[in-house]
């Protein structure tokens, strides 16, 4: 995985990164999403190499990437951060101008790259990602039960942990066939939880 590429740790200013880079050519940066890590783009990053300067970082926060503390609106888990993060690393690597790459969330960091430092990245692709406020102004109530744990994320009280330590079991057996058909019950105490906690959305 990953042969001819180089490992290493770049400190960016606020925090470090796990960052493989190798190739020839003009640079790219792949920007992975979540879940993931940098690794996501094995076969990728192999192929793009004979014709790119292929740079794969774990984004701030992702395994080996270091994270800040917790900052006022969450400031250092942001896109904005993690834009910089990647300008910075790429300038490190002796590149001012660069393509970026995103996939699910590295999607909206690339997009966030571009919109901030539109001198800086030259082409954008985005994958599997639409801007956050596409996805809140399609919002239905299929989409809502169905994607039930998106709103632990966006809520100002935060019961996530002690609703979801009352009972393990439904994370491995009734919430996978709820959320397969769309629909979990009012009754049961997470979807209570989830419907019943205010949620504040920030544009």
């Amino acid at each position: 995985m990953f042969e001819g590429f180089t490992l290493e740790y770049v400190d960016v200013g606020e925090v470090a990164l796990r960052v493989r880079h190798g190739g020839h050519g003009l640079p790219v940066v792949l920007l992975h999403g979540h879940p993931r890590t940098h690794t996501t783009w094995h076969r990728v990053a192999r192929r793009l190499a004979d014709s790119f300067f292929v740079v794969c970082p774990d984004l701030r926060g992702y395994r080996q990437s270091t994270l800040p503390p917790d900052a006022l609106e969450h400031a250092q888990s942001s896109k904005r951060a993690m834009a910089g993060d990647a300008v910075a690393l790429m300038r490190h690597l002796g590149h001012e101008r660069c393509a970026a790459v995103g996939h699910d969330r590295g999607s909206l960091v690339a997009f966030r790259a571009a919109m901030d430092h539109p001198r800086v990245v030259t082409r954008l692709v985005v994958m599997d990602g639409l801007p956050v406020v596409e996805h809140l102004e399609r919002l239905n109530e299929a989409f809502v039960r169905a994607w039930w744990h998106w709103w632990f994320f966006g809520q100002t009280e935060k019961p996530a942990e002690r609703v979801i330590n009352l009972d393990p079991r439904p994370s491995r057996s009734h919430l996978p066939r709820a959320r397969k058909a769309g629909t979990i019950s009012q009754t049961d105490p997470w979807a209570r939880s989830v419907i019943a906690t205010p949620v504040r959305i920030r544009h």
